[in-house]
């Protein structure tokens, strides 16, 4: 914690202390350390408590990160770039870091996502804080940046707690998510200034979906279950399809299922306000198949046949809203429906839960704008970027905390590399102008 108006110079400053940026400040330390040039580094975070979105991740357990992860767990920029990023720390390097820094784990089995066996977020932190400090970084909070500018030195940023000179900058501030975190877009605010720009839209990612009060689903609150959601555009083209835990709630859809679908809700919608979102009840199931299933059983009943496969209440429902009778025969018409009903109930969405609620954010500093092999700015020399600022997230499971640990992990050896050589540089020169001045 900062006691005092500074003036502060470093090496390189690392502006938000979050999963990305203490990595990175981690990683610029070892690599310098392992020249043997310990760098003066500083990270800075705008937020009063450290880490609050790694401390509520996974429910309070974080899931560091999941047993596969590839470029097919993302969106936003290109598979390809992805990629390469992804590849230079994969899932076998984070687990040798958290084994390293003391931090044991185990795989969920349903979900592949890998957690502390302490089953506590702050397990995570902790170490990670650690290992930053062990690699001399030090850590100032809270100072949020309120400006940074480029100069012949390098940048200065001005902070509620001072001003920060330093050679390179790595900006790992976030997107808008959890904006109680210090997320609150601020970083994107730095990125234009610095001559960036943001891709459109920038919208929630992994949020829960509204629907439109009194829905019939929202009836079904606290119902969960597998189903598939399938988004297709105006034309019926279909754009995304997942199947995973679906939750019915009092506002409308969450679950695994609906928040890997909502930034793709999300941005369809700017670009195409007819594209349509359904879902179905029972994945695997065909509007053909479940027709026959209601024409077989049609002695029983329309209820008693969906009751061998869903809830009662939802049953119930789907009839309902089908305008089918749960009992007695069924007209052709009133089948039908109710089949397309069970297998692609078209969802009115009204809206998501927005920044406050949402776990990531879809939309950011575009990587062509980056150079891939060190994080660097294209537009602003010294400035390197990691984590949730990017146009990259991904879908829930620790997919979004690899793509944290992998840039940032690119970010802070290509920032810390850089210095050193400029510093070597600089030494060559002072050492040719002294013999200069010897001879003469």
């Amino acid at each position: 914690m900062h006691s005092t108006v500074r003036s502060d110079t470093a090496d390189i400053l690392v502006i938000g202390a979050g999963a990305a940026g203490l990595f990175a400040a981690t990683w610029a330390g070892r690599t310098a350390s392992a020249a043997g040039r310990p760098l003066d580094l500083v990270a800075v975070d705008g937020a009063r408590k450290l880490g609050a979105k790694i401390l509520v991740a996974g429910g309070g357990r974080c899931n560091i990160t999941h047993h596969a992860v590839d470029e097919a767990d993302y969106a936003g920029a290109t598979p390809p770039a992805i990629r390469k990023v992804l590849r230079r720390f994969d899932v076998a390097d984070t687990t040798s870091f958290f084994r390293e820094a003391g931090v044991e784990f185990y795989r969920e089995a349903d979900t592949g996502k890998l957690f502390p066996v302490t089953d506590s977020s702050r397990t995570v932190l902790d170490a990670l804080v650690r290992e930053t400090r062990a690699a001399g970084g030090r850590l100032v909070h809270p100072a949020r940046v309120t400006g940074i500018a480029r100069n012949d030195a390098g940048f200065t940023a001005t902070t509620d707690a001072g001003a920060f000179h330093a050679r390179r900058v790595i900006l790992c501030t976030g997107g808008k998510s959890l904006p109680k975190s210090g997320s609150d877009g601020g970083g994107f605010v730095l990125a234009r200034s610095l001559g960036h720009s943001l891709t459109d839209p920038i919208v929630p990612a992994l949020v829960p979906l509204l629907l439109p009060g009194g829905h019939w689903i929202t009836s079904l609150s606290g119902l969960a279950l597998a189903a598939t959601l399938t988004l297709r555009s105006g034309t019926g083209k279909r754009i995304f399809a997942t199947t995973g835990s679906t939750l019915c709630t009092h506002l409308g859809l969450s679950g695994p299922a609906v928040l890997d679908v909502s930034r793709h809700w999300l941005v369809a919608q700017h670009a195409d306000p007819e594209a349509t979102l359904s879902i179905n009840w029972l994945p695997g199931e065909s509007e053909e198949s479940i027709d026959h299933l209601l024409l077989e059983g049609q002695r029983r009943g329309a209820l008693a046949v969906l009751r061998e496969r869903l809830t009662e209440r939802l049953g119930r429902c789907l009839c309902a809203a089908a305008a089918a009778p749960c009992s007695g025969d069924l007209t052709r018409d009133a089948r039908k429906a109710l089949a397309t009903l069970v297998t692609a109930t078209p969802l009115r969405i009204t809206g998501d839960r927005g920044f406050t609620v949402a776990e990531a954010t879809a939309g950011g500093v575009p990587l062509t704008e980056v150079r891939l092999e060190t994080m660097e700015s294209r537009l602003c020399q010294g400035l390197h970027f990691a984590g949730e600022l990017l146009d990259v997230d991904g879908r829930i499971g620790g997919f979004n905390f690899q793509w944290a640990w992998a840039s940032g992990f690119v970010a802070g050896t290509a920032a810390a590399q850089a210095v050193l050589q400029s510093a070597a540089g600089e030494n060559a020169g002072e050492t040719d102008s002294a013999a200069r001045d010897t001879i003469s």
